[in-house]
């Protein structure tokens, strides 16, 4: 009989999220000669960038217009 095999607590899982091709285009423009991996981290650095922001009970001007920028650079 097989036994299934536990997750390790350390790992996390991963979803996929549907985006535009353009819009994978313009990030692969943007990520060339950065250092970063894919698209995928890319995208999952910006979003920790905007969802730490929102731990911070408030945004300063500068923050906020960066914020502003990245979201502009993802086509938003």
């Amino acid at each position: 009989m097989k036994v299934p095999k536990k997750k390790s607590d350390n790992k996390v899982g991963y979803s996929t999220v549907s985006l535009p091709s353009p819009l994978i285009d313009k990030v692969k423009e943007r990520i060339k000669g950065t250092g970063m991996s894919s698209v995928s981290a890319y995208i999952a650095f910006i979003l920790r960038e905007i969802l730490s922001a929102e731990n911070k009970k408030e945004l300063d001007k500068k923050e906020i217009e960066e914020v502003k920028k990245k979201l502009k650079n993802l086509g938003y």
